[in-house]
């Protein structure tokens, strides 16, 4: 029997299809917009960084909008997260402060980095999904996924994997030893950029990607690119399999959405719903995701909390068999 661990959200085709059928000329947004006509949009993290440029698309998405408040990015980076996460956290629960999260947020909370995650917000929506490919430097002997995983399993501790510590970037690849039996040896890096630096020039061996970071690198042959851990194969990577192809049953996306501080009206949380559930259908949105290799998944409050609890007790199950996290009595 194939081990299986999802650690992602599979959006029916008819949730696509009704996202789809807004536009942001459509009807003006549903609930109560806040008072503020604009928003501060925090991203915890550096510019530059897929949570950023994404949600920058957003933004402009939003501002095109006729609505009565808009939305504006404000850059919280540092302590891994938790310094936007505070910030956020202590804001007003009046619909002007908003935060981009994803899973991070739960695994550097299960590390002990930050004590925040989504417990502590209102869920918002749901937005994007972006798999994880099973990167590796051009340096390394192996051709593909069967050899790497061949090689590691006879050499427990000796393949360096770049990660930031307490974030999906390790979460990834603990899940990926949990499943396969495979023991890798973590080097730490403060964000992407880093490691993809470390994983370019071969100063370590494996390391996370995605379609957007690493294409291409992929078809230039500057870096190998072993599995996908998506549903199927990308559309942009075709020869690429994926790790259920493998023998390896495992989903991992990094899937961002937006929260608000805790005690939030609801009619404010429903008002930014229908907001960046418009934007989420925008044409010139929906081709930039797909060219990022990013799906587009909106989910709304409701369903958005009943994944986030899904999610975290996901995580926590793996945290604590590998003595990362004891639950709190």
């Amino acid at each position: 029997m194939k081990n299986k661990l999802v650690y992602g959200l599979t959006v029916g085709i008819g949730v696509i299809a009704a996202v789809a059928a807004f536009t942001p000329k459509a009807a003006e947004a549903a609930g109560t917009a806040p008072k503020c006509s604009t928003a501060k949009l925090i991203v915890p993290w550096k510019a530059g960084g897929g949570t950023q440029v994404i949600f920058a698309i957003f933004e402009k998405v939003v501002k095109s909008m006729n609505i009565p408040s808009k939305i504006k990015l404000v850059m919280i980076p540092g302590q891994g997260g938790n310094k936007g996460a505070k910030e956020a956290a202590k804001s007003k629960p009046n619909g002007c402060t908003l935060f981009a999260i994803h899973q991070s947020a739960v695994t550097s909370y299960l590390k002990g980095r930050i004590p925040y995650h989504y417990n502590n917000f209102e869920t918002i929506a749901l937005l994007t999904s972006t798999p994880d490919i099973v990167g590796a430097s051009k340096s390394v002997p192996w051709k593909n996924f069967n050899e790497f995983k061949k090689a590691t399993l006879a050499a427990p501790g000796t393949v360096k994997v770049g990660a930031t510590f307490g974030s999906t970037s390790q979460f990834y690849w603990l899940v990926l030893e949990d499943l396969t039996g495979m023991k890798f040896k973590f080097v730490p890096y403060d964000g992407t950029r880093e490691r993809m630096t470390a994983i370019l020039s071969g100063a370590i061996d494996m390391g996370g990607l995605n379609v957007a970071s690493g294409r291409k690198y992929l078809e230039k042959g500057d870096l190998k690119g072993f599995a996908i851990a998506s549903a199927k194969r990308s559309k942009h990577l075709p020869n690429m399999p994926t790790l259920k192809e493998l023998g390896v049953d495992m989903i991992y996306a990094l899937q961002r959405g937006i929260v608000a501080p805790k005690g939030t009206p609801k009619p404010i949380i429903e008002y930014w719903a229908s907001v960046f559930k418009k934007a989420a259908a925008d044409p010139s949105f929906l081709k930039q995701m797909d060219a990022k290799g990013t799906g587009v998944e909106y989910v709304g409050p409701d369903g958005y909390r009943k994944w986030a609890n899904k999610m975290y007790k996901d995580h926590e199950k793996l945290a604590i068999k590998i003595g990362m996290w004891k639950p709190k009595k």
